[in-house]
């Protein structure tokens, strides 16, 4: 395990330098060009119903929702303050809960800093290629991580109360509840996208996204061995149980053996539909007509924000 650490400690500069690259790759990508959608297959094979026809804006500002979360969530772990007025728009919403993480060593400071300006990079992007696509872009949503920590913990079986914020093992556990989902979001919308510059400049954010969670879940399972503590790891696949009731399953339990999310029978990213991430971070079960919830009390911004089953 200590040669494990090691050689994670080493990776940090390198994938500082690849992940800015990265990012400036996609926003170069990001140009505009609206298309209408078409159908999509989840991935692993589990068939899931076909979008209706949504421009490519409409899709955009639903990741930008999504971001915006990941963004706030990262960016208050990491430093201790949220978004810029700048960066969350005009007219942005409030955000409820969320602190500098106190106990992280260098190595995991660097990990939360360095996420933290990745989601920051794809809010920006994300911004920037809707209004070349002569859209606009919605603001932040208000958004509450204390209530929506609690409400999931207690969903989950973990307790009554959680804070993510509250230590590094309880921060992993939070970023987990955040990744896999926009794994699985980013690969059910590539479809819908039919102009070539944004599905490429998409799947190079899913990419991120997909390094993302698997940083995470890979120090979930390290420092439960090197601890000793299968908490957080357990803490983790009770959430992982949740998520799967609220958003159609797709689903990898975590373990010293099992860090990839993909279906085992092909090795394929899971995909869920813009109707099954909403009633994940709403966190209400399937059902249509459901507004908000959740991490977001006031419902999404845009055009997608009501669950439609």
């Amino acid at each position: 395990m200590e040669k494990v650490n090691e050689l994670i400690k080493r990776a940090v500069s390198r994938r500082t330098f690849m992940a800015g690259a990265g990012t400036t790759a996609a926003a170069a990508f990001l140009a505009g060009c609206s298309k209408s959608s078409t159908p999509p297959s989840s991935g692993g094979g589990t068939t899931t119903p076909p979008p209706q026809d949504v421009p490519d804006n409409d899709i955009l500002n639903f990741a930008l929702n999504l971001e915006y979360l990941e963004a706030e969530f990262y960016l208050r772990a990491a430093t201790g303050s949220g978004l810029s007025s700048t960066d969350a728009l005009s007219g942005a919403g409030t955000v409820t809960g969320g602190a500098a993480v106190q106990g992280f060593s260098t190595a995991m400071q660097q990990y939360a800093v360095e996420i933290a300006q990745d989601e920051l990079n794809h809010v920006r992007a994300i911004q920037e290629t809707i209004s070349k696509n002569s859209g606009t872009p919605v603001a932040r949503p208000n958004i509450d991580f204390t209530n929506a920590f609690n409400a999931l913990a207690a969903a989950a079986g973990i307790g009554s109360s959680f804070d993510p914020f509250s230590s590094p093992s309880a921060f992993l556990v939070g970023a987990f509840v955040f990744e896999d989902v926009g794994v699985t979001a980013y690969t059910g919308a590539a479809p819908a996208i039919t102009n070539t510059d944004i599905l490429s400049a998409a799947a190079g954010i899913q990419a991120v996204e997909a390094y993302h969670a698997a940083e995470i879940r890979t120090l979930l399972v390290g420092m439960a061995a090197t601890n000793k503590d299968q908490t957080y790891v357990n803490y983790a696949n009770q959430v992982s149980a949740l998520r799967g009731k609220l958003g159609g399953g797709n689903e990898t339990m975590l373990s010293v053996s099992s860090i990839v999310a993909a279906d085992t029978t092909n090795a394929i990213a899971f995909a869920r539909t813009t109707d099954q991430v909403l009633h994940i971070v709403y966190a209400t079960a399937p059902g249509a007509g459901v507004k908000s919830g959740g991490f977001f009390p006031n419902g999404l911004n845009g055009s997608i924000s009501t669950t439609a089953s």
